[in-house]
């Protein structure tokens, strides 16, 4: 083969490459600016910082739902926003993207759920009648199709096996007292997992909801309603009695405490839900 030819082919495959490369650019392109990077929670985000009223160390909050109530424009477009998202382009993301985009989607949408009756109503279960509760109303659309905040739960955040992440339990936020705390902060993929974690913490370190007494270990019910969970392995954890085990300074476990805990010799107790709704006074 002379020299005229393998130079042909040199130039041939550099025109391939440049095609491909704009191919490549115009595919880009017709991508939705939400496949490409991370979902923009900043309106949450600044709705939170605003109206979320951290209770002491932190332990809990309040929502002042009426402060909420005067920037609603603002939580109308960030669901408008959240709305706008197909499939696709949401399982271009990373896991961690994944879900504190759903968690996000499910707080904001209590909320929104609430001011529709607020001031009028003393809980989230005031909502609905006996066939349809808060939970199971059409009340959004989410990846193109109707959606209720039991589906965002239960079918999709503790559905899908992609997560087996028991810590969002302390990170979805059901606008009731018993529920764990709503950050005042958005939750977003690169600081999810501290987010999760201190959540967590922050939760079992409220003595109103989790607490040791008289040699029995007293927590929150949602230990109860979701035991299964705590079940699938997470972190080598089993049981809801070995995540709790991981927590003793939060709980105020002492070694042999934390030991029978773990040998099952510890009785656990499950406390009331307290349903009243998370208001500022």
């Amino acid at each position: 083969m002379g020299k005229s030819s393998h130079l042909r082919q040199n130039r041939d495959k550099e025109i391939g490459l440049k095609q491909a490369l704009k191919l490549f650019c115009f595919a880009l392109l017709l991508l939705p600016v939400s496949a490409l990077a991370e979902f923009d929670h900043s309106q949450w985000d600044s709705l939170l910082r605003k109206h979320v009223k951290v209770q002491g160390a932190g332990v809990a909050t309040q929502l002042d739902y009426a402060g909420m109530a005067g920037d609603q424009a603002q939580l109308s477009a960030y669901l408008a926003a959240l709305a706008a998202v197909d499939r696709a382009s949401f399982e271009v993301w990373d896991t961690a993207s994944q879900l504190a985009f759903l968690i996000n989607t499910y707080n904001a949408l209590t909320v929104d759920l609430i001011l529709d009756d607020y001031p009028d109503i003393d809980s989230i279960r005031d909502i609905g009648f006996l066939l349809s509760s808060a939970w199971n109303q059409d009340i959004a659309s989410l990846f193109r199709e109707p959606v209720t905040l039991d589906e965002i739960e239960h079918e999709m955040i503790r559905g899908w096996d992609r997560y087996k992440e028991p810590r969002i339990h302390f990170a979805v936020n059901c606008a009731a007292i018993g529920c764990p705390a709503l950050r005042n902060e958005a939750y977003v993929s690169d600081r999810l997992e501290r987010q999760l974690e201190e959540s967590t913490k922050l939760f079992l370190s409220d003595r109103s909801r989790n607490y040791f007494d008289n040699g029995r270990l007293y927590v929150s019910s949602i230990f109860d309603w979701y035991e299964e969970d705590f079940e699938r392995g997470w972190g080598g954890i089993d049981s809801v009695a070995e995540f709790l085990a991981n927590y003793p300074s939060e709980l105020g476990l002492d070694g042999q405490t934390v030991g029978s805990l773990r040998a099952g010799n510890l009785r656990i107790r499950y406390l009331r839900y307290d349903w009243d709704l998370n208001d500022v006074p």
